[in-house]
């Protein structure tokens, strides 16, 4: 790798880690003046247009099998996992969704074992367990820092970074002679109409002309889908291009670090137990990409 090709990797890394590790707090703001469903459908939408030049001009070189499979790829890395943070975050900190997040290196190792004949070695397995032992902590983590019932809410993040391990594993073997850019373009024009659908079915009109406060979430959630949607895949397409993987994923040890600093800048209370949960799961994911 050149010097000009390594700093801006490390400049990349940076701006990645700052651009989604903000994620969940703009949907925290979002969510003070929108419903769930229209901060997840303003997401994509807003994501979806911004790149729907490339995509429109993208889209006529595929083929039928192709286009069936990037709007799997739209609907389970983009489109339902929009939905399912927003729902979440109705009711669980954005600091600890953020930690949440950083499952999805280990949901990629176990869907690519599940479906795609990868093979887990021991190493791996023990990152997997240790990862899942700090989620358990952070889903099972009371409001006063105790241990509490479990929080269904924490498990639609759950079930979103599953999402993401179904995705990541579906373009690697699926979708190997296809760019990046035009499985990121299409994949979220495929989808731009499901999203604009759900939407216009709310009060999203009504609560716009009459709230100037849904006018800011609606800037804060339309910014999340240009910049930590659209922009922010191309970069990070990109930096694997110029590094690679084990370089890139490096990315997912500060997102957490980012979620957490922007909660408790915002007034969030993080407790023992969930910081021993947030230890458990960033080492479970050391662990099982070190042993790769």
């Amino acid at each position: 790798m050149s010097k000009r090709n390594q700093y801006l990797a490390y400049l990349f890394l940076v701006l990645l880690s700052v651009i989604w590790g903000s994620s969940f707090i703009l949907i925290k703001w979002g969510l003070e003046s929108l419903s769930s469903l229209q901060v997840g459908a303003i997401r994509i939408l807003s994501a979806s247009l911004f790149l729907s030049p490339i995509a429109l001009f993208k889209l006529k070189k595929l083929n039928w099998q192709s286009g069936r499979l990037l709007l799997l790829i739209g609907m389970v890395g983009s489109l339902v996992p929009a939905f399912l943070f927003a729902i979440a975050q109705t009711e669980i900190q954005s600091s600890l969704t953020g930690v949440l997040n950083a499952l999805t290196p280990l949901f990629v190792i176990i869907m690519g074992a599940l479906f795609f004949n990868k093979q887990i070695t021991k190493a791996t397995f023990l990152g997997i367990v240790t990862g899942f032992a700090g989620s358990v902590a952070l889903i099972l983590g009371s409001a006063n820092g105790g241990i509490g019932s479990v929080n269904a809410y924490a498990l639609l993040v759950v079930l979103a970074t599953i999402m993401y391990g179904i995705n990541l594993n579906t373009i690697k073997y699926y979708l190997k002679n296809i760019d990046a850019i035009t499985i990121t373009s299409v994949s979220l024009l495929l989808v731009g109409p499901f999203a604009a659908a759900v939407l216009f079915s709310t009060d999203f009109v009504s609560r716009i002309s009459t709230n100037p406060q849904a006018i800011e979430g609606l800037i804060y959630i339309s910014a999340l889908g240009v910049v930590g949607t659209a922009i922010a895949l191309i970069i990070f397409n990109y930096m694997v291009k110029i590094t690679d993987p084990v370089f890139a994923s490096s990315v997912t040890y500060i997102i957490p670090i980012v979620a957490i600093i922007w909660g408790v800048l915002d007034g969030e209370s993080i407790f023992s137990v969930q910081y021993f949960g947030i230890i458990l799961i960033l080492a479970g994911v050391w662990l099982a990409n070190r042993s790769k």
